[in-house]
């Protein structure tokens, strides 16, 4: 049993028919790898907004499996009964979402739009289609600013940006769900900072516009695509003055999503899971170790602090250790050469 009560199953080893949205996207895409390789059959919703069809014949290629590919938006009512009339869905990995912070204080109906709105109907189409069980695309921005280290599951929710606000909402909608139905399975994953790329080099992270992430914007600069690194802060209460963040690679994040999926589906409630590494870095420590498995000199440009940003955050995985038996397995180096291996092979990314 659980500390909650709960009865865990021992690991499963059926095979289910598993609808992943956006799937085509950088961590949906990783996911896709990871499922197909455990077995499962895929179906995969992406509007290609964000991504490109390439990422899943580059699946392909890694796996030598087949997948569905249905492009289609999850805000689109009739394409979703259409989709699981067609194929019968026992689970869904739920990635569909914009993910921008910046870009969700600029666009924070779009958010809502897309991501709120957009999870509200996916869940009543799996109402309507007596599919029960969910694993959600959630993120550590969900605990606000400022919350205690290391963050566990149980530190209080808050948020600064209308991006992790709609995540927020999405959680809570989800668990109102649950509680509702009483026989729905409800898996809430907290990301912290997914970085890396398969090590076949062939699947990646491909930022349309300005990056999201650290990581990207250290590439580009290697790449000569930017002149500098910016680093917003240097004089923060942290070994070398710049903001420390829990990165995670991209293969142990998904693997995470494979744990709970494997462990969860079919018991009934929400449960909710950091997947993080529980070590924090800065963004020097990052900087050096890139350089380090790139063989390159990263130019940096040291600026303020921008409004909004912390000193810290990193996460408590002990959880996820414990009731899904599933920890981190891959360093720093191996983030960093798996990252530089991708964009050597990728320049420009799928184009």
């Amino acid at each position: 049993m659980s500390p909650g009560g709960r009865a865990y199953k021992q690991m499963r080893q059926e095979k289910m028919n598993v609808l992943v949205t956006g799937g085509a996207g950088y961590i949906g895409s990783h996911a896709c790898v990871e499922l197909l390789s455990a077995g499962h059959q895929l179906v995969v919703l992406d509007n290609l907004s964000r991504a490109k069809f390439e990422s899943l014949a580059r699946v392909k290629q890694i796996t030598a499996a087949k997948l569905t590919f249905v492009e289609g938006d999850i805000r689109d009512e009739r394409a979703l009964d259409a989709l699981f009339e067609h194929h019968a869905i026992d689970a869904v990995m739920h990635f569909a979402g914009l993910k921008a912070v910046g870009e969700s204080t600029r666009l924070p109906l779009e958010y809502y739009d897309n991501n709120v709105v957009g999870s509200m109907r996916l869940l009543s189409a799996m109402t309507r289609h007596g599919v029960k069980t969910l694993v959600f695309s959630s993120s550590a921005t969900v605990y606000g600013a400022n919350p205690p280290l290391p963050i566990t599951e149980a530190a209080p929710c808050s948020s600064t940006n209308p991006y992790g606000q709609t995540k927020l909402v999405v959680e809570q909608m989800c668990a109102e769900w649950a509680r509702a139905r009483q026989d729905v399975s409800v898996i809430l994953l907290r990301y912290f900072n997914p970085v890396g790329a398969h090590e076949s080099g062939l699947i990646g992270e491909d930022p349309k516009g300005e990056p999201n992430n650290l990581l990207p914007y250290i590439t580009q600069v290697a790449m000569g695509r930017r002149p500098y690194l910016a680093v917003f802060g240097c004089d923060y209460a942290t070994t070398d003055g710049t903001g420390v963040r829990d990165y995670i690679h991209v293969v142990d994040l998904v693997q995470g999503h494979l744990a709970a999926l494997t462990r969860l589906h079919g018991v009934a409630g929400c449960h909710t899971f950091n997947l993080g590494s529980g070590q924090g870095y800065s963004v020097l420590e990052m900087v050096r170790a890139f350089e380090q498995a790139s063989g390159k000199e990263i130019a940096l440009h040291m600026a303020p602090r921008r409004p909004g940003d912390i000193a810290a955050s990193y996460a408590c995985p002990d959880k996820a250790a414990r009731e899904l038996h599933w920890r981190v397995a891959r360093d720093l180096s191996q983030m960093m050469q798996d990252c530089w291996r991708w964009q050597c092979r990728n320049p420009q990314g799928y184009s």
